[in-house]
């Protein structure tokens, strides 16, 4: 009878383990989706803008496409100083190019050596020119810079734009994020969040839009209407206050998961870089190739993007910083 005791031994476990990592805060919202906001539809307008400057007039954002990743770099410096930020930057040289880090903050007012990290990667996949991967977490960063640009926080809020996220760089110590990741760590800075902003554009209300790795599937929703916040088991905590904040202000579907970071989906993308060296991160993503199928082709253009979807998701977002950063009056 031993199998029968190793078997329920697994089923035990299974039993902890699976609430520890799928329960949340809050319920996730059901129901029609209210009309936007004045201040909603000028979200949509600045990530529609914002989407179709990176995809459209720069397009593949990478260093074997000419000098279109420091365009793009360019571009966002720009964007965020005329939100009235002083931009800095850091570079590095990886392979033939010296590529760079963007960076902005709003300091914190009382303790501002505490920082909330806010990033996105700036670059696209070769032959992809990558609206929804990733000029929509970067489109996010810029707004949520200029929806914060006059809140008192208690603590900093940096924004952060990486570059090489995409393969050949993916993984390796020449990924923007982390070698930027190494830096913070390296000078001390205090980042007690970090927040990814990974492919955040696509949804679907119909049936069996949404695909998951094993076993995720048994546990959460098959229509890709919702934003995902998806961290480590280190960063439970942290996913689950994110997926609050939302959730308490937000009027649109959300679902969190705080999992071993080996599992497939749970490491992709530059929240990775900072788990590596010790900081509690989470990626925001409408989950890349688990819903959207144009991710990493030619397709990926701004038409496929729901910018009135990833208004409401972005404006969430605003508060979930808000809340991380200690907003105050």
């Amino acid at each position: 009878m031993t199998w029968v005791f190793a078997v329920t031994l697994v089923l035990l476990a299974a039993a902890v383990a699976v609430p520890f990592m799928v329960a949340m805060p809050g319920r996730s919202y059901r129901g029609d989706l209210p009309p936007l906001t004045e201040d909603e539809r000028r979200l949509r307008d600045g990530l529609a803008r914002h989407v179709e400057v990176l995809a459209d007039e720069i397009g593949e954002r990478h260093i074997w496409r000419g000098d279109t990743l420091d365009r793009a770099a360019r571009y966002i410096e720009e964007s965020l100083a005329a939100s009235g930020f002083a931009v800095g930057t850091t570079a590095y040289q990886a392979l033939h190019a010296t590529v760079r880090t963007v960076v902005a903050d709003l300091p914190g007012a009382d303790t501002p050596e505490e920082i909330v990290l806010v990033g996105a990667h700036y670059d696209s996949v070769v032959g992809c020119p990558g609206a929804n991967d990733n000029g929509t977490g970067v489109a996010a960063v810029l707004e949520l810079a200029r929806l914060l640009r006059h809140q008192r926080c208690a603590r900093t809020v940096r924004f952060a734009a990486f570059p090489n996220e995409e393969p050949p760089f993916y993984f390796t110590r020449s990924m923007g994020s982390r070698v930027y990741a190494r830096e913070c760590r390296e000078r001390g800075d205090r980042i007690v969040a970090m927040l990814s902003l990974e492919t955040i554009g696509c949804y679907a209300d119909a049936k069996r839009t949404q695909h998951y790795p094993f076993p995720f599937g048994l546990f959460y929703p098959h229509r890709g209407n919702f934003i995902g916040f998806v961290g480590n088991l280190r960063s439970r905590g942290l996913v689950r206050r994110c997926v609050g904040a939302f959730r308490r202000h937000d009027a649109f579907p959300s679902e969190g998961v705080a999992a071993p970071g080996y599992l497939p989906g749970i490491f992709w993308s530059d929240h990775w870089s900072f788990w590596r060296e010790g900081y509690r991160a989470v990626m925001v993503t409408d989950t890349a190739p688990f819903r959207y199928r144009h991710y990493h082709t030619p397709q990926d253009t701004p038409d496929r993007v729901d910018f009135e979807r990833t208004a409401r998701v972005v404006a969430g977002l605003a508060h979930v910083v808000g809340e991380l950063a200690g907003r105050l009056p």
